[in-house]
């Protein structure tokens, strides 16, 4: 299978918001596909990919895992990622390596707020995507409800594939609108077979007119077809498959399908979607990257003979073996090959390269372009770090890091766990590059810093579980900002002698508020001649480190404008010490004259309830500074949408199920950081 050919390569992931499928999806497509013998199901904690004990103790997915399987002459590379906003990095950097993707949807409630953000993800990158709605199943499940919402909420353009043979307990297969064939699945079989029949009288006409609007759809974004279309050519099913193909990974369309992966119906033309529809590696364009030598842009075509360039997306310790997973986008890399590190610019053995079911591993001799693998071995490497060759160095576009939104503090119980602790933190920070660790220099605490509650609260019994370290946790702190309203100008002056000898500086600065989100910059107005040109390096490093500590409370100042308006020197008293200290009064007193504010982090809402109960879940979330800004009626429950401070949902859960007997879900993500209202 090393020897794979390209165009034979797909290397998809499965995205979508929790609960939605994702992992039953997961398995079926193993099983179907003769990688598992034995169905792994979710929600007994067995399931295959979710091979982690907190994975199988909470039925859900917190690291992305990766496998192997063959369908009808494809190898497809396959990685299940998690639903949960806590964990939205694993979904970035899977996607940052992938050629395409299945987003899943639940058919009761459409598209949700987390399959939003990892559709834009896929988006940002890309990423040629295939759409399942799951759960036909299921009461309340309506297929062209989701459909509308895919171009509502979404903007994708749908090409239904095949739609659905009844709808919730009468749910019996699904019509393929390609062959015009009714597919039924055998219960005793488990799935893996079907019958072809012809399609139902009853269904015939609405088979034939969603089948005519499938075709309109795709006219309107691929030309060749719209020519035969409009001309009323008669067209050959592989003419239609081509066209799909095309629109497909132009990112223009978007197949759909229809099924109920816990009833093991529908997966089998999802299959034959993802080898018929999305790209193999030769299909995406050629990755970017900058040659670290001359700083000029080049490119890295899918060809195992081109020098190599591998990303490395994450890292993972395993049964005590640290593993670096890599995709090679170009040229062939062997078992105890040197590779060089372009962006720690150090070279490194590849000791193994193993290809991946889940936590299971097996042996490679060597990894050609387009595969995606772990490699054993690399000390130094690190997420985001490139692969390649010293002959021919790149340094490819890092995986995005993201904001941690909330603090908590925690201690050693015993000596023991002390030194248990730093170990321990250092391989969980390696392997999570959302996860921050930081000491209070004010109380000695060690500070965690995450994406939410479930992610901190994961990361405490990842530490009590496998590293035997009993940890003292305080109560979750939101992560606070601090910004300002106003431009503000300042001189700070360091004039005094230390141990005999005289230092001096003088600093001006001006401080403005930036746009939200555009980060700080320092500015400097000082021409080359001027005779304190050679400190604006050390007044640049003093704002940056002035900036971590905000003039109202300490915490970082983002999106501050500081502007070097001017500097004095004095002929062999100014240093760079007297220098970083002027800077660090200037900018200070600065910051406090330009209208301070803290900011908190403002969480995006969405709140299912029984209809009875939404006027108590209104009043609640506006008893907590939270807005409502759309109520949307689905079936018998109500969906609100809205924001609210974090800081005022914490044990949120516990009051929403009380207030609803129970019944009531919601999600939240963060949105934007916005002033502490008073």
């Amino acid at each position: 299978m090393s020897a794979v050919k390209l165009e034979n390569l797909r290397n998809i992931g499965i995205i979508a918001h929790i609960d939605a499928g994702k992992t039953t999806l997961t398995e079926r497509i193993l099983y179907y596909t003769g990688r598992t013998h034995k169905m792994g199901e979710v929600h007994n904690g067995a399931a295959v990919m979710d091979w982690m004990p907190e994975e199988q103790e909470r039925g859900i997915t917190i690291t992305a895992a990766v496998t192997t399987c063959q369908w009808k002459g494809a190898v497809i590379n396959l990685i299940d990622t998690p639903g949960h906003v806590d964990f939205t990095i694993e979904v970035e950097r899977s996607l940052r390596v992938l050629d395409g993707a299945i987003g899943v949807f639940d058919a009761v409630s459409g598209v949700e707020p987390q399959s939003e953000t990892v559709w834009h993800q896929a988006d940002r990158y890309k990423v040629p995507k295939l759409a399942f709605i799951n759960k036909m199943d299921r009461p309340g499940a309506d297929y062209w409800m989701s459909v509308e919402s895919l171009k509502e909420k979404l903007g994708a353009h749908p090409l239904t594939i095949t739609i659905p043979w009844g709808a919730e307990d009468r749910f019996q297969g699904v019509i393929d609108l390609l062959s015009l064939k009714a597919l039924r699945w055998q219960e005793e079989t488990l799935g893996a077979a079907f019958d072809e029949l012809e399609i139902p009288e009853g269904l015939k006409e609405e088979a034939a007119a969603r089948r005519e609007a499938m075709l309109e759809a795709l006219a309107e974004v691929d030309d060749a077809f719209m020519e035969a279309y409009l001309a009323d050519r008669p067209f050959t099913p592989e003419e239609l498959k081509d066209a799909i193909h095309r629109a497909t990974i132009a990112l223009k369309a978007v197949p759909v399908y229809a099924g109920a992966a816990l009833r093991n119906k529908g997966i089998q033309p999802l299959l034959d979607g993802i080898k018929l529809f999305l790209p193999n590696p030769l299909e995406v364009p050629p990755i970017h990257g900058e040659n670290p030598r001359t700083g000029k842009e080049e490119t890295r075509p899918a060809r195992t003979d081109g020098p190599l360039a591998a990303l490395a997306f994450k890292i993972q310790i395993l049964q005590g073996q640290r593993l670096t997973y890599a995709r090679l986008y170009s040229g062939t890399l062997k078992a105890r090959q040197d590779v060089y590190n372009s962006i720690k610019k150090v070279s490194e053995k590849v000791g193994g390269i193993l290809r991946m079911h889940a936590h299971k591993r097996e042996q490679l001799d060597e990894a050609r372009a387009g595969q995606i693998v772990a490699l054993a071995g690399l000390k130094v490497t690190t997420t985001g770090d490139t692969l390649c060759d010293s002959a021919n160095p790149i340094i490819l576009e890092p995986i995005s890091a993201y904001v941690p939104v909330i603090s908590l503090a925690i201690e050693p119980e015993t000596r023991e766990d002390q030194e248990r602790l730093g170990p321990a933190l250092a391989r969980m920070s390696e392997e999570d590059p959302s996860l921050r660790i930081h000491t209070d220099e004010d109380t000695g605490q060690t500070l965690l810093s995450g994406m939410g509650e479930l992610h901190l609260e994961v990361v405490l019994h990842r530490l009590e579980r496998e590293f035997n370290t009993h940890l003292r946790s305080g109560r979750p702190q939101v992560v606070y900002r601090e910004t300002i309203a106003a431009e503000a100008e300042a001189t700070g002056v360091f004039d005094r002698e230390l141990a005999g000898k005289a230092h001096f500086a003088q600093v001006t600065l001006k401080v403005s508020p930036r746009k939200q989100g555009a980060g700080n910059f320092f500015l400097s107005h000082l021409p080359e001649d001027h005779p304190a040109h050679a400190f604006v390096p050390v007044v640049s490093q003093a704002v940056a480190e002035g900036l971590e500590g905000g003039p109202v409370h300490g915490y970082p100042a983002v999106d501050v404008m500081a502007e070097l308006l001017d500097a004095s020197v004095r002929e062999g008293q100014s240093t760079e010490m007297a220098f970083r200290v002027a800077a660090m009064a200037a900018l200070r007193q600065a910051m406090i004259q330009a209208k301070p504010l803290v900011l908190e982090p403002i969480m995006k809402v969405e709140i299912i309830t029984p209809e009875e109960f939404t006027g108590e879940v209104i009043g609640d979330l506006h008893a907590r500074k939270g807005k409502t800004e759309q109520l949307l009626a689905k079936g018998p429950v109500r969906l609100i949408s809205g924001h609210a401070p974090l800081s005022q949902m914490f044990g949120y859960a516990t009051t929403l199920r009380s207030l609803t007997q129970g019944r009531g879900t919601f999600t939240l993500q963060f949105d934007h950081f916005g002033s502490v209202e008073k």
